[in-house]
């Protein structure tokens, strides 16, 4: 059986609190040899909340999230006995690298709720013009992730808006999958449908509500659980649903769109929730696009091409790459073609265009 078929829950420590930097020393106890890995604003940004002063090694990465830039790293730390992540999902993904690199241990500070990436052992993992390249399945699930609520809520809200995109396609994709198959998910798979259920019920319901609260630097519980929602939750529903819960067609479409060099400005979570409607598309969900799009135009989330900042560039590209057999576009429809995908765009402009 290879690692991605295996079920690895998530991070062998959460910690999640308002002060849950002050957690950090005693999480660092048994090592010996930290070093950390970050970027400058989200390096900024820890010093600024942190109460201890670390005194170790700090390794800047290059903004890639790419193997090289992970190998390029581990070669400047080749005495660490652990590593530790501070940023947002790509700083943390090529963090992952490094650790995997030196085989050791890895703990994340996410500075932003953006994705998943703090907590589990998968990276996406990029080519250095930005440009998609794979799906990394490391061999170890983070030692601790701490989640630190003052931290995320000095972070940019464009972040955070992209993570409740992010997250909501955990549902989206795994109903996706789940509605192709022609027998129940085994005991194990079906809790990672739970969860995706939970984040559906979670985002529909408190996402707006905690936007405000973002906005208004207030923390509240409605905040928090989008938050957890958004780094563990998400995080939960590949580790027990495994194939079944990671990505399918919206996380195939944001590949895709990688390709098209004016959407490298837009957020990760954008471009997938963006994939979500061009899914639903797909499988003739319209009544689904339109129940969604009221949420997407109250939290900013793009629904149009032209939101991606696509205006004159073809589709063909993000199409091509998302039918290819190696993508996960083909786990919603083995049959899939560029053709059909770009008609699921067409479909999307169509509806989201007579919406507004």
């Amino acid at each position: 059986m290879s690692i991605e078929d295996l079920i690895r829950p998530g991070a062998n420590q959460y910690v999640s609190a308002e002060h849950a930097l002050d957690e950090l020393p005693d999480l660092l106890t048994p090592f010996h040899h930290p070093v950390i890995i970050t970027g400058d604003k989200s390096y900024a940004a820890f010093t600024a909340h942190s109460n201890t002063a670390f005194d170790y090694p700090v390794l800047r990465y290059d903004g890639s999230a790419s193997d090289e830039d992970g190998q390029h790293l581990a070669d400047q730390a080749p005495d660490a006995d652990v590593i530790i992540g501070i940023g947002g999902g790509r700083v943390l993904d090529t963090a992952k690298v490094s650790a995997e690199v030196l085989a050791i241990p890895i703990i994340t500070v996410p500075t932003l709720a953006s994705n998943c990436a703090p907590y589990t052992p998968i990276g996406a993992i990029y080519h250095q013009d930005h440009t998609f390249k794979r799906v990394a399945y490391f061999s170890q699930a983070p030692y601790a992730t701490v989640v630190d609520w003052s931290l995320i809520l000095d972070a940019p809200r464009d972040y955070f808006i992209a993570g409740i995109g992010d997250t909501l396609a955990k549902w989206y994709e795994i109903q996706g999958i789940v509605a192709t198959l022609d027998q129940p998910l085994p005991a194990f798979n079906q809790l990672g449908y739970l969860a995706a259920q939970n984040i559906r019920e979670v985002i529909t319901n408190h996402a707006l509500n905690a936007t405000h609260d973002f906005d208004d630097h207030h923390l509240t519980q409605e905040l928090v659980d989008v938050i957890d929602a958004i780094i563990g939750i998400a995080g939960t529903v590949g580790g027990f649903a495994v194939a079944y819960g990671r990505t399918s067609g919206a996380h195939a479409i944001h590949n895709g769109l990688s390709y098209i060099n004016e959407t490298h400005a837009i957020l990760h979570g954008s471009k997938v929730a963006y994939g979500i409607l061009v899914q639903l598309a797909y499988t003739g969900q319209t009544d689904e696009i339109e129940s969604l799009l009221p949420l997407y135009h109250a939290l900013g989330l793009p629904t149009t091409l032209a939101d991606l900042n696509v205006t004159t560039q073809p589709i063909a590209p993000v199409a091509e790459w998302a039918a290819q057999p190696q993508e996960s576009f083909k786990l919603i429809d083995p049959a899939v073609t560029p053709d059909k995908i770009e008609a699921a765009i067409e479909a999307v402009e169509k509806v989201t265009t007579a919406a507004h």
